[in-house]
């Protein structure tokens, strides 16, 4: 099983995300809701509530209870293998 072993948040919403297998993904927060509506979502439109972002259990969590699987976000941040 994947999970977020770490991660870095980048200016303009870009978040790097370490995984367990070793690879490194760059998730892009603004291209993420660009395309999806809901309450939990609303709030990362706000850059200060973005980076209020955690880990928990591997997965990458707000404090509004929503949270991102770590597989999915391998899946779409197509992360590779780093050295």
């Amino acid at each position: 099983m994947i999970k977020i072993l770490k991660f870095k948040y980048n200016n303009s919403q870009k978040i790097e995300l370490y995984f367990s297998d070793g690879s490194l993904g760059i998730f892009n927060l603004t291209a993420y809701l660009a395309n999806r509506e809901g309450v939990l979502l609303t709030a990362l439109h706000d850059e200060a509530y973005a980076k209020r972002l955690f880990i928990d259990a591997g997965a990458l969590c707000w404090p509004n209870g929503l949270e991102l699987s770590p597989i999915r976000l391998h899946d779409l941040t197509k992360a590779e293998k780093v050295a």
